[in-house]
């Protein structure tokens, strides 16, 4: 067995004084998608925050590619490979389609094929609709995939998506379903943050389940499909 790609261990992060997260732990293999679930609020985006490098205030280790990036600038983790896709999207609204993809753009990266605009317009057909619209006038399940393929330009080796489902349409989930087993196929692992089970289940190997900063449930996405107890207790709104 390869050692995993990503391993946290004993995350604990702070805003200001209040403590966030309570020792969570996971791991993220070479290919596998793995989803971190919980209600709002339950510190799914503080972890991906925490990995990335954009919240300082944090104890414990993050390993990735077998290097310790703790101490390391968001800049300089996401040079390594680890793509990082926001909730808020944050895309340029002034710069077409083509120009927020080349913002994203970094060298190509052994072990993966380098994505190229013409690439990601085949995964997202949508955009390669409409490559000189500016992403201010996109709606936002468009603005969501070319937040997603901006950071695909970076050729990254796992990608963390922060809840992708949140208030687009449902074509526009199966969509980003679709995209995650794409991906999977090409060996890329992902992160999921997400509260859709329907998605998760569709797409993910396994998952965290998140309460209050605490990591409460860790194992498959099928046996997390058949506990009802859990998500009644961590999931159900």
């Amino acid at each position: 067995m390869s050692p995993p790609m990503l391993t946290v261990s004993g995350l604990n992060a702070f805003y200001g004084k209040a403590q966030m997260l309570f020792d969570v732990s996971l791991e993220v293999g070479r290919g596998e998608v793995v989803a971190l679930m919980g209600r709002n609020g339950a510190g799914k985006s503080t972890t991906i925050k925490s990995i990335m490098g954009l919240l300082p205030s944090k104890r414990g280790q993050v390993r990735f590619m077998d290097e310790d990036i703790d101490t390391l600038e968001p800049y300089e983790i996401a040079r390594r490979g680890l793509g990082f896709v926001p909730e808020d999207r944050r895309v340029f609204s002034e710069l077409s389609v083509l120009q927020n993809l080349e913002v994203g753009r970094q060298a190509p990266r052994s072990g993966v094929p380098p994505w190229t605009p013409a690439r990601l317009f085949e995964l997202f057909p949508n955009l390669g609709e409409m490559p000189d619209r500016p992403g201010g006038s996109m709606s936002g399940g468009e603005q969501q995939m070319l937040t997603v393929a901006r950071t695909l330009m970076g050729n990254p080796l796992l990608l963390m998506l922060d809840e992708p489902s949140e208030g687009v349409a449902p074509v526009i989930v199966e969509q980003m379903a679709h995209m995650i087993m794409t991906l999977r196929q090409q060996g890329i692992a992902i992160l999921l943050s997400e509260q859709n089970l329907h998605l998760a289940r569709l797409v993910c190997d396994r998952a965290y389940v998140l309460e209050q900063g605490q990591i409460r449930f860790s194992g498959s996405m099928q046996a997390l499909a058949a506990n009802d107890e859990i998500q009644k207790d961590y999931l159900s709104l």
